[in-house]
């Protein structure tokens, strides 16, 4: 730890200065900042962790100890960690004033360092050392036990230490809150392929006659018996890959029904890249939201509430950088309603009895027409439960100070997840579910219940309406976890990119982004205009 790096004498006040089990994020932030902040930056950063006890064996110029011992069990990395232990003195040493004020010793030191520097490079293990570090090595210590004999007050370097920590901790909040920001930032904005793609197909669509621009086997909308999938999106490419993964594991395609609803400006994008690029035998409805003229402030809470001033207000202040620490809360996306029209399902589709709700930002891997015949015993929502991730606990959405919430609902209760839910609409009308919606959302007018999107609202309308359904149907994360399992990936019938990280952005996790591209042909010359590339 600290000390070995230091070689002092065991202080007894040191527990005042690290904690007893120093976590491994503080110990790399400050090991960063050491190497990088102190004088002669050295751009290699280190694991600041115990280091194995050293042998008494002498080292050679080869870097071979003469105890065998310690030839077995020696790490592969020993000697690159003895070489940045003594980088971490060295410039601690620096920074204290007795060496300060001895020209000659800092000179040596200074040489030390960009020795030791340059032999270390990148080096990650012994092996990639030259044999020249082995040298610099020995120089180095014989430098670092003369200036022991000059500074040797540990109580000094604690203080010195202790400041470092300090301004490293402070750094830290600054740099995570900038890099929050950012990272939001990066996801509101459309990518310049994006933005091409639906203008060059809309200028594409208004150049059919009129008997081109409609859909095949309409006759389909509206039958009970088949499948029946919800897709609502602004985003041309990312609906096309729910549809093509969708039908591409579907059993029998001929029995799928996709009703997309979008926006009016992307309407005419939406209905040209289907017409173009129909998905087999499946059917394909593409609607405007503008169409629902039954959706309007006088029926729906929600959509007065996002047209007022304060709402919008809320939303896009974040802008700035500083104006909440959690920027999440204030994306605008959730001012537009197409987030909001999962919960008038049975309006929008009132002679079906089951439809499957996708979000757009999901992959389908599996048939998916099982989940017609699942029992919901009597719920209305069939969803994945995510009692594994605290955070999709209720205490993470609602507001339990406020004694509406703390009395109609359990703060541990388990949440659930959007993005690949079967309703069944005969209970969502016989429980009347919109009306709960409303009424929920009439209460939360100036935003004391919950503040972000949909879920919250999702939660408090679904409540003890939920079915659970196993896990392997919605395996989610892609889109903000770079650890989700492999396995749990390719078992799983629906992957879901939830978080900020998307498939379509260039800052995606790179491991999950074939999972999203292989369902996209990028040789369609719209793709290609558009510089659109995987």
């Amino acid at each position: 730890m600290i000390l070995q790096l230091l070689r002092c004498p065991a202080i007894l006040g040191i527990s005042m200065f690290f904690p007893r089990k120093l976590p491994p994020s503080s110990k790399n932030r400050l090991e960063s900042y050491i190497l990088t902040t102190l004088p002669i930056p050295f751009p290699t950063a280190i694991k600041l962790e115990q280091q194995p006890t050293q042998s008494s064996g002498k080292i050679d110029q080869k870097g071979h100890s003469d105890n065998k011992s310690d030839r077995l069990t020696e790490p592969a990395d020993a000697k690159v960690r003895h070489l940045k232990d003594q980088l971490i003195r060295a410039k601690v040493y620096l920074s204290l004033s007795p060496i300060k004020n001895n020209p000659h010793v800092t000179r040596e030191l200074r040489l030390r360092i960009k020795e030791v520097s340059r032999a270390l490079g990148d080096a990650a293990n012994d092996t990639d050392l030259p044999k020249i570090a082995f040298e610099k090595l020995k120089a180095m210590e014989q430098s670092l036990e003369k200036v022991k004999q000059i500074q040797d007050d540990c109580a000094a370097m604690i203080k010195k230490l202790r400041a470092m920590l300090h301004s490293t901790e402070e750094q830290l909040r600054a740099h995570k809150k900038q890099t929050t920001f950012l990272t939001q930032l990066n996801a509101k904005t459309l990518p310049k392929g994006l933005h091409c793609l639906p203008l060059r197909l809309t200028t594409e669509y208004y150049s059919l006659n009129s008997s081109q621009q409609n859909f095949l086997n309409q006759e389909k909308l509206e039958d009970p018996w088949l499948y029946h999938y919800a897709l609502f999106s602004d985003n041309v490419l990312a609906a096309a890959v729910v549809v093509n993964s969708t039908v591409s594991h579907a059993k029998h395609p001929s029995s799928h029904v996709f009703h997309i609803v979008t926006d009016r400006l992307n309407y005419a994008a939406m209905k040209m890249w289907f017409l173009g690029n129909p998905p087999g035998k499946a059917t394909i409805q593409v609607q405007s939201i503008e169409e629902f003229t039954w959706l309007n402030s006088s029926y729906s809470p929600v959509l007065k509430q996002l047209g007022s001033p304060s709402m919008i207000d809320y939303y896009f202040r974040a802008y700035r950088a500083s104006s909440d620490s959690n920027l999440k809360f204030r994306n605008p996306k959730y001012l537009s309603i197409l987030n909001h029209l999962r919960f008038y399902l049975p309006e929008i589709f009132p002679k079906l009895n089951k439809v499957l709700f996708l979000d757009d930002d999901i992959v389908v891997q599996k048939d998916l027409s099982g989940l017609w015949s699942l029992d919901l015993k009597g719920n209305v929502n069939g969803a994945v439960e995510t009692c594994g991730e605290s955070f999709h606990r209720f205490d993470r959405y609602l507001n339990f100070s406020n004694p509406l919430i703390s009395n109609n609902f359990d703060p541990h209760a388990c949440g659930w997840a959007y993005g690949m839910n079967i309703f069944d609409l005969e209970e969502w009308r016989r429980q009347n579910i919109t009306e709960v919606y409303h009424r929920w959302q009439k209460r939360n007018h100036d935003r004391q219940l919950w503040n972000l999107g949909t879920l919250p609202a999702g939660l408090i309308t679904f409540w003890k309406r939920t079915f659970p359904l196993d896990r392997y149907w919605h395996v989610l994360g892609l889109g903000y976890n770079p650890n989700v399992k492999q396995r749990e990936i390719e078992r799983a019938a629906v992957i879901h990119y939830n978080g900020n990280l998307k498939p379509w952005l260039e800052i995606g996790i790179s491991k999950y982004k074939n999972y999203w591209a292989k369902y996209i042909d990028y040789d369609l010359t719209y793709l290609r205009d558009c510089n659109i590339n995987p």
